[in-house]
């Protein structure tokens, strides 16, 4: 394999090792790593979302790290945007791009290309917005399915931005965001990726959960949740959803045991990971699988 003109693709859910295997990989191949988790790229969440650490970016060049303020919202079409300008600068240093995270619409975007949806006004984006404060979430989404049924194929029922997009495209152009998303092309042709995908067994990696999780606090996760408290962030923002937060607020406010929100951060990353596994079961079946205790998991793939 011609591997100086490929863009490498590592995926996997949370804890499994991935970043571990980007950086040996880049080693190897004379790569630099570019984020593809959503919640790794804010500035004042490095401990909560395990974001790689000063030791690790030391020898290997990091991308799309910790490069948007909590405040901002940031849009799966926005990191495409990112993620194709580093692609391109990699690729002119002869370096090869390494693309690592567990957020499964980043890789979707990148290989299948993003909906090129038309801007709407913003008088009508908060007429839905409205709506929703008004009907809440369970009532929002039953009335999104009833507009647009194939919607719940796709969309989560606790997914509350992209509950809002769907019902959004769906009222303001008459055609489902499913629909945008089969007609859409992409930027870059895919034999010029090599996808992985991190297999790693479930009981091993409640495992490394637990571990990380015990990691996070000693690293400072509590202090990190008071600073964060410090800044005014609107309700819907996605970061809002960074596992964690809710938890160490609560023992801060002395409504939970350490004991207590530790067993529900263990929970909830268990419960996410899950997502992420089913999400790669449905959109990743053509991906290598790659073994994480492996020495050298991509030998054969490097052949």
């Amino acid at each position: 394999m011609d591997y100086k003109s490929k863009i490498f693709l590592i995926a996997g859910p949370t804890a499994s090792g991935k970043s571990k295997i980007a950086i040996n990989l880049a080693k190897k191949i004379d790569g630099e790593i570019i984020n593809a988790d959503s919640m790794q790229v804010y500035k004042q969440l490095k401990i909560l979302t395990a974001r790689p650490s000063s030791e690790d970016r030391k020898n290997i060049k990091h991308h799309l790290f910790g490069i948007i303020d909590v405040r901002k919202r940031f849009s799966t079409g926005q990191w495409l945007k990112e993620c194709i300008k580093t692609i391109n600068l990699i690729r002119k240093r002869k370096n090869v791009p390494i693309i690592v995270g567990g957020t499964g619409l980043y890789f979707k975007a990148l290989v299948d290309g993003l909906v090129r949806i038309p801007k709407f006004k913003s008088s009508d984006k908060n007429k839905i917005l409205k709506l929703h404060n008004k009907l809440g979430q369970n009532q929002f989404y039953k009335k999104l399915i009833k507009l647009d049924p194939i919607s719940k194929k796709f969309v989560n029922s606790n997914d509350v931005n992209r509950s809002i997009r769907a019902y959004e495209v769906k009222k303001l152009t008459k055609k489902s965001l499913y629909k945008w998303f089969n007609e859409t092309k992409t930027y870059f042709d895919k034999n010029d990726f090599v996808m992985t995908y991190v297999d790693y067994p479930r009981d091993k990696l409640i495992i490394n959960i637990k571990k990380r999780i015990d990691r996070m606090f000693d690293l400072g996760a509590i202090k990190e949740v008071r600073k964060f408290n410090l800044i005014k962030i609107k309700k819907l923002n996605s970061v809002n959803h960074v596992i964690g937060i809710k938890e160490i607020n609560a023992y801060l406010s002395k409504k939970a045991e350490l004991s207590d929100i530790k067993e529900q951060i263990l929970i909830k990353t268990r419960q996410y990971a899950k997502r992420q596994s089913t999400w790669s079961r449905g959109h990743m079946t053509n991906w290598h699988k790659i073994d994480p205790k492996s020495k050298n998991p991509f030998k054969k793939i490097l052949k």
